[in-house]
């Protein structure tokens, strides 16, 4: 059977998706960014610069980007939709929140205080799958969670239950974010024990933790994993790429091609006043950006013995599958 998967611009077919980055911002604002409002960016801007970064993408085959931006973190999905039509590249938008650290409005805490959280977002997660975020009439295609260091909060517990909830319904992906590399087998028993279907969940941020027992440990949950931090080295505990080279080249060689998916995370825009990262920082994170996968770390792969069977496993068929199954 083939499903059809609800990108800015409309359905598309699961087998149409092609080449696919799994875990990419065009757009991203830590909550509060919108306090200052001599910085807010026009929506010419963010389409400029968008097209700009998905017209980069296409040169190396690139079909579909999913965007993971929460809906606290400037998810903008008329600026989205812009982008695709003038790139043409598939783009699908996400419903969902921030984990509790660099998340967690006020309100949903209110909410849960009062008993009323749960069945607010259960309704919220619905309404946008099912006739679109706010009057825009765009349906998110994944929804996305994200856990603490060490810690699944109750606050974010809150969100994955509803998500696993939502997903039996509405047969849509779950993508995570895991901080610091932690939590990833905690986060794929939690949403399979509340029920989802984990060939419909992607841990991500799994390359943050070099430890391949961790990366077994949550694989065995059937859930995919996402190597989808490339290029960011060196903070928020980021481990080297040539690290995380040799634990993808383990999974890869010991059979989990089907199980895995490759993206940056990256930052595109920032909102809010500009981003200056220190000149030190700034060094360790020079290929973070959207081709760094396809010039730098594919190279290598290939140069390890990885043939262009398994890298169309992991770059078009896992993709496919995940909104497919």
């Amino acid at each position: 059977m083939n499903k059809y998967v609800n990108t800015v611009l409309g359905p598309v077919a699961a087998t149409d998706l092609g080449k696919t980055l799994m875990h990419e911002h065009f757009f991203f604002g830590y909550p509060g960014f919108d306090g200052n409002p001599a910085y807010k960016k026009s929506v010419d801007e963010l389409v400029t610069a968008g097209v700009e970064v998905a017209n980069l993408a296409k040169k190396h085959g690139v079909q579909t980007i999913v965007d993971a931006t929460p809906s606290d973190c400037g998810r903008n999905p008329e600026a989205l939709a812009e982008v695709s039509r003038q790139s043409g590249i598939n783009i699908i938008c996400s419903t969902g929140y921030y984990y509790e650290g660099e998340g967690a409005p006020a309100y949903f805490k209110f909410k849960a205080g009062l008993g009323t959280a749960e069945e607010e977002l259960y309704e919220m997660f619905t309404n946008e799958i099912e006739n679109g975020i706010g009057d825009t009439g765009i349906k998110p295609g994944v929804i996305k969670l994200g856990t603490s260091k060490d810690i699944i909060t109750p606050y974010e517990e809150m969100f994955f239950k509803v998500a696993a909830r939502v997903q039996q319904e509405q047969d849509i992906p779950i993508i995570t974010h895991t901080q610091e590399g932690t939590m990833g087998p905690a986060q794929a028993e939690l949403l399979v024990s509340l029920g989802a279907n984990p060939k419909k969940i992607v841990i991500g941020h799994m390359d943050g933790n070099t430890d391949i027992r961790y990366q077994l440990e949550t694989l065995k949950h059937g859930v995919y994993v996402g190597f989808d931090r490339l290029g960011i080295q060196g903070f928020v505990g980021a481990p080297m790429d040539k690290d995380r080279i040799v634990v993808l080249l383990g999974l890869i060689n010991s059979g989990y091609a089907n199980q895995l998916t490759l993206s940056h995370d990256t930052v595109n825009i920032w909102l809010g006043a500009p981003t200056i990262f220190p000149p030190a920082l700034a060094e360790l994170i020079k290929d973070w950006h959207i081709e760094h996968l396809f010039q730098n770390i594919i190279p290598q792969l290939k140069e390890y013995g990885i043939d262009s069977e398994k890298l169309e496993q992991i770059l078009v068929e896992n993709p496919r599958n995940i909104f497919n199954s």
